[in-house]
């Protein structure tokens, strides 16, 4: 349709895996499958469920009237109630109990969690995804020196392959925390209106065991070792924010990764892959502007910002619930998911394919490493006998004079010529070429690349590989 709003997201950014996952087909069946479970647990505890009931349920899981239910909700105003009738209309042997004790909050939440961590769990193996392809992008260039920069002015050389484990660093942190949340999810269980289980306790006679056994049985059916152990009618929406607030960081680490690319670009060192019959502007035809990057710059300002809805949420909460979470919830937790996905599938693009340009590389750093070898020169000249304090004013003072060359006269830096022509120094030409090996001063960014990627980085994204398919690095428009 092209006349009413469509998400961006659907069209044009997530993965159909990840959209799946927040898709109508994905929520439904989830609740049906709990219904299911509810069900079933209820019938081995002693209630009055026939097993040809359960059955009859487990059949019809996939059978949806989306149509149905959507008439239904226009009439009742309410989507759990609609779904149960349309549920109901599916298998009638089994209408009469459907969402026996239960409340909206039973499928809602309990769904909300068991897909947040299967959507945690897709984000974790892109993640990992991403880390590999940078854990090899690190070793190829681990040795390739070039200019390191503090406040974005040259500084100390590093390597390409050391500046690449920074980035690769973050995406550690990001995977740690992704496994965190994973873990740490607990459903919600049966808790009834307010929490306190009252309606399963009434259905079991009192007998709490099973009010309790009840709900175990039913997150033991979904994967889940634990429910949370007190609850109002919903699980808290601190939880909510916590996941935001891990996707919030993948979004950091991408914006940061996103920004370097896009400097280094214009730098002219390093280029994001590039089409062959790719436009870069419509009114430049050279340009080769860095638009995958520049993307990750877009879609992480809205997941980093969009982290501070829940968080509203939950400090908005009245008593036992409310239910101005509903509406927000259902754009804020999903976008968060569907923007990492967005984002994580185009830096595997763009891992997958950098562009080193190894000669402009070097010729940036030579243009600032002489004075970055001023102090490497000085040593140099005292071990000839050189005074040091003379040694060091006369840098001071070239160095001072090869710049404003550079600067003002856009000349090329001519300091090691003021060196070499000065015999204080006692250097010459071929000894000052042997100072400026750029192998020099690059310190450990070759053993700490090595030791990262080979002790650190490769066992830490190993396992999160190997649970499925790689992820897709299919890049939309």
């Amino acid at each position: 349709m092209h006349n009413k709003y469509v998400s961006p997201f659907s069209t044009r950014y997530a993965s159909d895996e990840m959209q799946y996952l927040f898709s109508d087909d994905a929520k439904f069946t989830t609740w049906r499958r709990l219904w299911v479970s509810l069900a079933k647990a209820e019938q081995e505890l002693g209630l009055p469920v026939a097993a040809e009931q359960v059955a009859e349920l487990e059949a019809n899981v996939d059978n949806i009237d989306f149509e149905a239910a959507r008439r239904r909700e226009q009439i009742v105003r309410h989507d759990v109630m609609a779904h149960v009738h349309t549920y109901g209309l599916a298998c009638p042997g089994a209408a009469g109990i459907i969402h026996l004790g239960a409340t909206s909050c039973f499928v809602g939440d309990n769904a909300d969690i068991i897909i947040m961590r299967r959507a945690l769990e897709l984000t974790r193996k892109k993640l990992a995804g991403v880390a590999k392809k940078l854990c090899d992008f690190a070793m190829a260039h681990k040795d390739l020196p070039c200019l390191g920069y503090t406040h974005l002015q040259p500084a100390q050389p590093t390597t390409v392959g050391k500046r690449a484990t920074l980035w690769l660093s973050e995406l550690l942190m990001d995977i740690d925390e992704a496994s965190r949340r994973i873990d740490t999810l607990a459903m919600l269980g049966n808790k009834g209106t307010t929490g306190t289980q009252a309606s399963f306790l009434e259905l079991f006679e009192g007998d709490a065991e099973k009010v309790e056994r009840l709900e175990q049985m039913i997150a033991a059916d979904f994967g889940f070792d634990r429910v949370v152990p007190v609850s109002g009618q919903t699980y808290s929406r601190k939880v909510d924010f916590q996941v935001a607030a891990a996707l919030s960081g993948v979004a950091q680490t991408a914006g940061k990764f996103a920004q370097d690319i896009r400097l280094l670009q214009s730098f002219k060192e390093l280029e994001e892959p590039f089409e062959s019959e790719q436009i870069g502007s419509s009114a430049m035809p050279y340009k080769r502007n860095p638009m995958r990057s520049e993307r990750i710059s877009a879609l992480a300002r809205h997941v980093i910002t969009n982290a501070l809805n829940p968080a509203m949420t939950a400090s908005t909460q009245w008593l036992e619930r409310s239910l101005d979470d509903s509406a927000n919830r259902r754009i804020a937790m999903s976008e968060a998911f569907l923007g990492v996905d967005a984002i994580l599938n185009i830096m595997l693009n763009i891992c997958g394919g950098l562009v080193v340009y190894p000669k402009v590389i070097e010729k940036r750093l030579m243009e600032e490493l002489p004075f970055m070898a001023a102090e490497n020169i000085m040593m140099g000249a005292v071990k000839k006998g050189g005074d040091r304090q003379e040694l060091h004013e006369r840098l001071r003072v070239y160095s001072q004079q090869a710049g404003a060359v550079v600067k003002e006269q856009g000349r090329p830096n001519d300091l090691l010529d003021r060196i070499a022509a000065d015999s204080t120094f006692g250097l010459s030409s071929d000894e000052l070429e042997g100072i400026l090996d750029p192998a020099l001063y690059i310190g450990l960014a070759v053993r700490q690349t090595e030791n990262f990627v080979q002790k650190v980085a490769l066992p830490a994204t190993q396992p999160f590989l190997e649970e499925g398919n790689a992820p897709n690095t299919e890049l939309k428009v």
